[in-house]
């Protein structure tokens, strides 16, 4: 982890094209967050989103930032007046970095990513060595989690999420990760790799990060990376001629068939109870009550506490002193617009309204970034099912503000003759 800073601060400060290297910098950060955390290597707990915030800075000091960014500092503002609130009802024994912090750190991220990023162009070709930059230590992750994990029929028990599948770490953000990565390998299947053995062997990790993705047992983070393929392919294959059209045809047909493949793979490998996970039943097969996992529980002590503090809401991270309370439940929210509501009140709607037009301004103004809706779609569904705790949402919410130059890239020493 010192490494990365040490590298990626050298590089920002002696570049010309600090831009690229600003958003390198943050992008291997957030494919490597989880992995970071799972082998414990790190300062305490946030860390990952902490470098992307002070990436993001740097990037700032460096070059400045947009005057059309200013909804994203408003944003900011939004947020302060719950911070107030929970430092009138902080427990006694909780202390602010643990309660409202960990709560913020994921708006902080995104409000800092979303300022540097607003209103920049960057080159197709370096947006997509971003990308890159963010599989690259998913790639590694994978990796232990395969030589770390133990044999399969060993540890599967049930249909729950399974951390010993996950490198014994949390499945839901390991499934968001690895889903991030599948999207951006399937990506650059239609958008195919310059060297043809670099592109089959990412291919490969794409199809072992699927196979692993599932063995987690934990649906969310596959089936948002099911729904940013759906909408790429649509965008894609709707924007291109009928010689292109052909070709990624053909893609699909080829792809269909190895999901299908893995699929067929994890069902015999876990003796048919991936099946029964994503049918919504149990081992034995009968038909769990609750598809959510408890989270519906959640959802609605979030919207009590909203309606009994509907201006000011009842303070960041106060939430989970609720849930303990009400329901004996000690987990922070899985869902950050429900938090959003509960501990900000309106202030929190129009923080959020700020989030969902801000972007959409930008596209109608003219921006070019066809990864615009599938980025999009990745913040808004998972923070529905996981909220902010790891760096994804929020970077790659930034990355959509982002416009695209398609344009070759000229040689600079050439140009230069």
């Amino acid at each position: 982890m010192l490494a990365i800073f040490v590298y990626f601060i050298y590089k920002i400060i002696l570049s010309k094209d600090r831009v690229k290297y600003v958003l390198l910098a943050a992008g291997y950060i957030t494919g490597a967050e989880v992995f970071l955390r799972m082998t414990k290597a790190f300062v305490f707990y946030e860390t990952g989103k902490y470098a992307v915030i002070f990436f993001m800075i740097l990037g700032v000091f460096f070059l400045g930032f947009k005057k059309n960014a200013f909804p994203y500092i408003i944003y900011i503002l939004l947020l302060l007046p719950a911070v107030l609130v929970s430092l009138d009802a902080i427990s006694f024994d909780a202390n602010f970095r643990s309660t409202v912090l960990f709560n913020l750190s994921g708006p902080l991220c995104l409000s800092f990513a979303a300022i540097f990023c607003y209103g920049r162009s960057i080159h197709l070709q370096d947006f997509l060595k971003v990308l890159d930059y963010i599989v690259y230590p998913i790639i590694s992750m994978v990796v232990y989690i395969t030589l770390y994990t133990p044999d399969v029929q060993d540890v599967i028990t049930g249909t729950a999420s399974n951390s010993a599948l996950s490198g014994g770490y949390g499945p839901n953000q390991v499934a968001t990760v690895l889903g991030l990565g599948i999207f951006i390998l399937f990506s650059r299947l239609l958008i195919p790799y310059k060297n043809i053995l670099v592109h089959w062997v990412m291919m490969f990790l794409m199809i072992v990060m699927a196979y692993r993705a599932l063995l987690t047992f934990s649906r969310g983070g596959v089936l948002v990376s099911v729904c940013m393929c759906l909408a790429f392919l649509f965008i894609i294959y709707f924007s291109t001629g009928l010689k292109a059209k052909a070709k990624i045809s053909v893609k699909v047909m080829a792809i269909i068939g190895v999901a299908l493949l893995v699929w067929s793979y994890t069902l015999v490998q876990t003796g048919g109870l991936i099946g029964n996970r994503y049918a919504n039943e149990d081992a034995l097969g009968r038909e769990k009550d609750d598809v959510t996992t408890g989270r519906v529980d959640l959802l609605a002590v979030e919207i009590d506490a909203f309606k009994e503090n509907p201006i000011f809401g009842i303070g960041v991270g106060q939430g989970k002193f609720q849930y303990r309370e009400e329901m004996g439940i000690t987990s922070a929210s899985h869902n950050e617009i429900s938090r959003m509501l509960s501990e900000h009140g309106m202030f929190g709607i129009f923080a959020l309204l700020v989030l969902i037009f801000a972007p959409i301004i930008t596209k109608m103004n003219g921006r070019k970034n066809i990864y615009f809706y599938p980025f999009l779609i990745f913040w808004g569904l998972t923070i529905v099912h996981t909220s902010m705790r790891i760096a994804a949402p929020a970077f790659i919410y930034a990355l959509c503000l982002l416009n695209l130059d398609y344009a070759p890239k000229k040689n600079t020493a050439l140009h230069r003759k």
